[in-house]
């Protein structure tokens, strides 16, 4: 039966309008998305075979282009224009971060740098460069990992900031593993960035480890 046949309060477009999109299944949401079905098959029955295939909804969202397009159903324009809805999703993040003081929207923070590294497949070390009223100047990924460290040069991050003419920075990176658990060499690490920057009178604000689901704030926990 097509969609358009279902009751006008089971069809997901017209839910969404009435209840609000919390009251949608994944398969509901990606069906909006997805917009028809293919032969055979509604959209929410190929939205439900696709996360079946995909092993969720997270999965799917971040398939790469090869990956992604092996979908039934899906191809390069479906690919293109999932990619701007989640860099819309992340942009939204970043303007309502840059609205205010950083340190008066920790979650905001934390949802921002979480959206730009927890799909991550190796470590990536990132800094958010502060003016002197804690506002965003810019966020900027400095070093790349294997699947399980990255090399983090004080020296460079000290650059960078001169660069950005920055007054203070919140260092963050992630966890591939899915452990936000911050390790030893976090906090070493930590402390020779917070002596390194000192020097140019640029303050870490703190450190923020991105996990699966989780993100663990050095400041929150003391250790900085």
């Amino acid at each position: 039966m097509a969609i358009t046949d279902w009751p006008a309060d089971e069809r997901p477009r017209e839910k969404l309008l009435q209840r609000g999109p919390d009251a949608l299944s994944d398969a509901e949401l990606l069906a909006i998305f997805l917009r028809t079905g293919v032969k055979g098959k509604s959209a929410v029955d190929l939205a439900r075979d696709l996360l079946d295939d995909f092993g969720g909804l997270r999965p799917l969202l971040e398939a790469d282009s090869t990956e992604f397009c092996r979908g039934h159903g899906l191809g390069t324009a479906k690919f293109a224009q999932l990619q701007a809805v989640l860099e819309m999703g992340r942009r939204h993040l970043a303007a309502t971060l840059n609205r205010g003081n950083a340190l008066e929207s920790p979650q905001a923070v934390k949802d921002y740098l979480t959206s730009r590294l927890r799909h991550q497949p190796r470590e990536v070390f990132a800094c958010l460069f502060l003016d002197n009223k804690h506002r965003v100047i810019e966020y900027e990924a400095l070093f790349f990992g294997t699947i399980n460290a990255a090399s983090v040069y004080p020296r460079e991050v000290v650059r960078k900031a001169l660069e950005h003419n920055a007054a203070a920075i919140i260092l963050s990176h992630n966890h591939p593993s899915g452990v936000a658990e911050p390790s030893l060499a976090d906090e070493q690490i930590t402390r020779k960035l917070v002596d390194a920057l000192s020097a140019i009178d640029v303050r870490v604000l703190d450190h923020m480890v991105i996990g699966d689901g989780e993100a663990v704030s050095f400041a929150e926990r003391g250790l900085i």
